[in-house]
């Protein structure tokens, strides 16, 4: 409990004040002239590797440690810093083999998922009482029924999410083809097995995901993947998928005393919960909360990247809060990258950072995401320009 209050107030920027504070920092943040302050938590640099295809990318045989260690060096390498300089590494891996705590400790001496060599069919070992108490059991839901429940509640259609799919990929073809990604993506050496069974040499830097030719045609032949009457497919929901990323952070005054410079700065961020059978929901309430923390409202954001678990919920989302469609995923998102599932909060943030650095003008992002039993977690980000 110690450890979780320390790391959150570490990323809190500022201490919580009454409204007349919260009015003192809009005037702030949106003014002409923003008060750095030494305790800012700023983003020093972030990098990723490419989202491969689970159980048949090209990283179905790379382990989490070894995807994770690629990009925490590439980062410390690409800033300068000696690792001894870091005061604290946390990693985010769900499908967690060695019971987590192996794949953080080993990757710090050599944020990362592999979905190819662990299963998501088994929760491990649970307490009987969970289906004695309703919400306890609704966090048992399949995700992919939680996204049926949130299309049935509020009336998301088929079309409406597969439409949103087409254009996930669309934008992702186009980010691809343009070379966005290349600057954040690190390339990784690994050895897969092919299908002949030899073991071959890969070098993997572009993500498998994405599809150019993804239609709604195409689309709306693909069967209901959960629910017989369901509007919720493989082509529009995330796809299950190996990678990492890491994201470098400090207080301003330490990153300032090492000579490092900002990529970004944390104005704000908010975990919510929703009833864990709409779990989908999370960032339409989470995204307010942060936005209110941070002084800022929906129209002061340039970019927001909100996981795509699902067309269903992220679609919810999106006309929920009225978000402007252009703003929203403007590179794709995890229907056609991919969503490896302790990655991807790290891998938005690297996304979203060196999407507002490319715009070469002082700008506003928010990442979000929905969260399994009924969570949503959010953050604004300014980058302070050029």
């Amino acid at each position: 409990m110690l450890r979780l209050q320390v790391l959150s107030g570490h990323l809190r920027p500022g201490p919580p004040g009454p409204l007349a504070d919260r009015a003192r920092l809009r005037s702030s943040v949106c003014g002409a002239a923003v008060q750095d302050r030494p305790e800012d938590v700023v983003i020093v640099h972030g990098r990723r590797t490419a989202i491969g295809r689970a159980k048949r990318g090209r990283f179905k045989d790379t382990t989490p440690d070894e995807l994770l260690s690629s990009v925490m060096k590439a980062v410390l390498s690409d800033v300068k810093l000696n690792p001894h300089k870091l005061g604290d590494v946390c990693v985010g891996n769900v499908l967690q083999p060695g019971a987590g705590a192996l794949v953080a400790r080993v990757a710090h001496f050599l944020r990362v998922e592999s979905m190819s060599l662990r299963s998501m069919t088994n929760p491990g070992d649970l307490s009987s009482r969970v289906t004695e108490v309703d919400q306890a059991r609704a966090c048992l839901i399949p995700m992919g029924i939680t996204s049926e429940n949130v299309a049935e509640k509020f009336g998301i259609s088929r079309e409406k999410q597969d439409a949103f799919a087409v254009s996930s990929h669309q934008k992702a073809a186009r980010a691809q083809t343009l070379g966005l990604f290349k600057q954040e993506i690190v390339p990784v050496q690994t050895r897969m097995v092919d299908g002949s069974g030899a073991e071959v040499e890969v070098m993997v830097s572009e993500d498998e995901g994405v599809r150019p030719g993804t239609s709604m045609e195409g689309l709306s032949r693909l069967r209901p993947a959960f629910s017989p009457d369901g509007s919720t497919t493989a082509g529009n929901s995330s796809q299950v998928s190996d990678g990492a990323a890491a994201v470098l952070l400090g207080r301003r005054s330490a990153v300032e005393a090492l000579g490092l410079g900002v990529l970004g700065v944390l104005r704000g961020s908010a975990v919510v919960g929703v009833p864990p059978d709409l779990m989908g929901i999370g960032p339409a309430v989470a995204i307010p909360a942060a936005l209110e923390r941070a002084g800022l409202t929906i129209d002061d954001i340039d970019v927001f990247e909100i996981n795509e678990a699902f067309a269903s919920q992220a679609v919810y989302c999106v006309e929920k809060l009225g978000i402007p469609q252009h703003k929203v995923n403007p590179n794709g998102g995890a229907i056609a990258l991919g969503h490896p599932l302790g990655c991807t909060g790290a891998r938005q943030v690297v996304t979203l950072l060196h999407e507002l650095r490319r715009r070469n003008k002082r700008a506003f992002g928010v990442v979000s995401m929905c969260i399994g039993t009924g969570m949503g977690a959010a953050a604004v980000f300014e980058f302070p320009g050029p």
